[in-house]
């Protein structure tokens, strides 16, 4: 592997092991809302939850590192949402 295939590798790796241990920590909220207040269902919940980030995004003066993570953690809960687990097919 060259260098920036081994950084993808990492960062890959960096965010999923956050991903998982943010899971455990604060439950699968996205995957399993309370629904106390929202009625969303899941893949709605988790396309708002990304429109309020990219909302945000919009409005800043920068660009932060946690609003990228967050954009990328909840594309990967709505492919998971979707059962979209393997992607070989993307590969043209």
């Amino acid at each position: 592997m060259n260098e920036t295939q081994k950084k993808l590798e990492q960062i890959c790796i960096n965010i999923g092991k956050v991903l998982i241990e943010k899971n455990k920590r604060y439950g699968n909220s996205a995957l399993e809302p309370l629904n106390i207040f929202g009625k969303l269902d899941i893949k709605e919940g988790i396309k708002q939850r990304l429109d309020d980030k990219l909302s945000r995004i919009k409005n800043s003066t920068e660009h932060r590192k946690n609003d990228v993570f967050d954009l990328i953690g909840y594309l990967i809960l709505y492919c998971e949402a979707n059962d979209w687990v393997d992607f070989q097919e993307q590969l043209d």
